[in-house]
């Protein structure tokens, strides 16, 4: 049989998936889920949000595909095997049916399989087992309305939803553990099998294993979703206990 040259391995890339993230709030959530899921690349491109509101009439031109598709395609010079649009907002505000829509604009963009954080949410919800969630949302509660309906035409039952009422991505941006915590405190209820943190400007990624002895029970959260759905969308488990139950943390 004839010699068949193994691949060097320094030239092999490891699994890639690229993120579209709107603005600057919580992008460093991204190195951060990168290093501690390790053998990974998970590079990103900033879009450009227009106006910076959480109100429904920017959040559609903040997902709109011409502010989306130039991103995409440099993705996939990066070396991206697929593409998700880090934004919770910007997508669900579209509704079922509208965010596949965005999501097929952005895989013809990228020429690459795309998704996006409320699809995440929807499959990391039933990753973890869950039949009933709570919302915990940094948005007002107009908006989280929103998201519940997305969750319902998933088949998801929403127990409580929960707004905060914050306008800005750079406001949800400055805040801490202690204010993600009583977040995900506030939005808990009894009978969710989850809580759900639906904000890609909200830093949690450091908080996971807080977050989940704080409520007892799975949660999701925006960045950490995105993650785990670009990894899901090319076949890569990753299993990294600090990043709570859905990335294999135990009960």
């Amino acid at each position: 049989m004839p010699h068949v040259p193994h691949a060097d391995p320094r030239t092999e890339q490891p699994p890639t998936v690229g993120f579209l993230y709107p603005g600057h709030s919580a992008e460093d959530d991204y190195p951060r889920l990168e290093s501690l899921i390790g053998g990974v690349r998970l590079p990103l491109v900033h879009t450009d949000i227009g106006e910076d509101a959480h109100r429904v009439d920017a959040l559609l031109e903040m997902g709109s595909t011409a502010r989306l598709v130039t991103g995409a395609a440099e993705l996939r010079r990066r070396g991206a095997e697929a593409v998700v649009w880090a934004c919770t907002s910007a997508s669900f505000v579209f509704g079922w049916d509208g965010a596949h829509e965005q999501v097929r604009e952005v895989s013809a963009a990228a020429g690459l399989p795309a998704s996006s954080t409320s699809f995440a949410f929807a499959h990391a919800v039933r990753a973890v087992g869950a039949e009933r969630v709570a919302v915990a949302a940094t948005y007002p509660a107009d908006v989280a309305e929103y998201f519940t309906a997305f969750l319902k035409a998933a088949g998801i039952e929403v127990v409580a939803a929960r707004g905060s009422g914050i306008i800005t991505a750079a406001e949800v941006g400055t805040w801490g553990r202690e204010e993600v915590l009583a977040l995900a405190r506030a939005g808990d209820h009894p009978a969710a099998h989850a809580v759900l943190l639906p904000d890609t400007a909200l830093h949690t990624a450091a908080h996971l294993p807080a977050l989940e002895a704080a409520v007892g029970k799975p949660v999701l959260t925006a960045n950490q979703v995105t993650a785990w759905e670009g990894l899901r969308l090319i076949g890569h488990a990753a299993a990294c206990p600090e990043l709570g139950r859905l990335f294999g943390g135990g009960r």
